[in-house]
């Protein structure tokens, strides 16, 4: 009897080890050399969703760069705005074989059907900057706290027109002054995040009179531009101009959530307002593009968010490569994205208000221009 219940107990610890390293890899912990990818046989797809844009080029270019330095094979893609080309650029990553995906939406809501196929793939699929909606087959998200930016935006407008100072301290006694306000595509879910940092920050001010918006255009759906389009900002800005403007009332600012909206904005201003470029209302963006950084130098934007993209490609590029060794990514983040079916566990990273004050310390002297860049 006593042999049988050694024999049993060693049997028991045998059967606690084999079922606790079992946990453990359950749990994303390093993984069996077996069950490790190999970056040299792994093919990454990189969906990015236009050219148009220079922020979109130099994302694609910072992830893909990364992911050939660890070793990986990579098949990068633009869709240049169009739903249907997106879907079909994932769906021929699929038929090469990406054991990953990382994808920055058109629209959050139209990936549905071909990230089900990536799943019966066990494909891991990495939302990149802009969240995927309506499905539970998105693994990890990776971008910037977009309320934050929303908030940056804001803040920078109210500080342009003096109602804070540098600090962000309240400044009394000004005012009132006239702003219009701009939102981001309302197919993407950063747009309203973009919006209600911004309207939560500026709506004591509008309630208290100090700003007033003439056009009365108050609501996202009015504010808000399909697709980020410059040229649909600016004739925004032009019926906004001739509308509420055409009796010599004076713009002092717009809140504008993106430079290539901000570029369209400011030749309406030029054209249809009027105003000298010397002599603009307080125009604020995203993004810090090279257009807007040259327009902040010259005096014409005032603001603009830099989002250091060089972060969050290395951000996602992380991802990926955890889970394809089998370990669990990184985040700091697991409550505020919900795509409407789950919680996607996020990384988010910080960004910084940019004017002509400070454009040269974060822009030039951290390496991400040059200074011939922006001249």
């Amino acid at each position: 009897m006593v042999r049988i219940r050694k024999f049993l107990g060693a049997v028991a610890v045998v059967l606690a080890v084999t079922v606790g390293a079992t946990g453990c890899g359950s749990r994303g912990g390093t993984a069996t050399p077996e069950a490790a990818a190999n970056p040299s046989e792994s093919l990454v797809g990189i969906s990015m969703p236009t050219q148009t844009s220079e922020r979109w080029i130099a994302d694609g270019g910072n992830v893909e760069k990364s992911l050939k330095g660890l070793g990986y094979k990579t098949d990068l893609q633009f869709a240049n705005d169009d739903i249907p080309t997106q879907v079909s650029q994932i769906e021929n990553m699929l038929t090469k074989g990406a054991k990953a995906l990382i994808v920055a939406a058109i629209d959050g809501t139209t990936l549905t059907d071909v990230l089900a196929k990536a799943k019966e793939q066990n494909v891991k699929v990495i939302a990149y900057d802009r969240l995927i909606n309506g499905t539970p087959n998105v693994d990890f998200y990776t971008t910037f706290d977009n309320y934050t930016v929303g908030v940056q935006q804001a803040t920078s407008l109210l500080t342009g027109l003096g109602l804070v100072d540098a600090s962000g301290k309240k400044v009394e006694g000004k005012g009132p002054f006239n702003v219009e306000l701009f939102a981001g595509s309302p197919d993407d879910n950063n747009a309203n995040f973009f919006w209600t940092g911004a309207m939560d920050t500026l709506k004591p001010y509008l309630d208290a009179g100090t700003l007033k918006v003439p056009s009365g255009q108050t609501k996202f759906e009015q504010a808000a531009i399909l697709r980020w389009q410059a040229p649909v900002a600016q004739k925004r800005m032009e019926d906004i101009l001739t509308a509420a403007y055409s009796s010599g009332t004076k713009l002092d600012g717009v809140l504008s959530p993106y430079d290539g909206l901000s570029i369209g904005i400011i030749s309406a201003l030029t054209s249809t307002g009027g105003y000298a470029k010397g002599d603009l209302p307080v125009v604020t963006g995203q993004d810090a593009e090279k257009g807007s950084v040259k327009s902040i130098i010259a005096g014409e934007q005032y603001s603009t968010i830099f989002k250091d993209t060089r972060q969050l490609g290395s951000q996602a590029v992380k991802m990926v490569d955890a889970l394809l060794k089998g370990q669990e990514p990184e985040v700091n983040d697991t409550k505020t994205y919900n795509n409407k079916v789950k919680v996607v566990p996020a990384y988010l990273l910080k960004s910084l208000i940019i004017t002509a004050e400070n454009y040269k310390k974060e822009l030039i002297d951290s390496g991400y221009y040059t200074d011939a860049d922006v001249k």
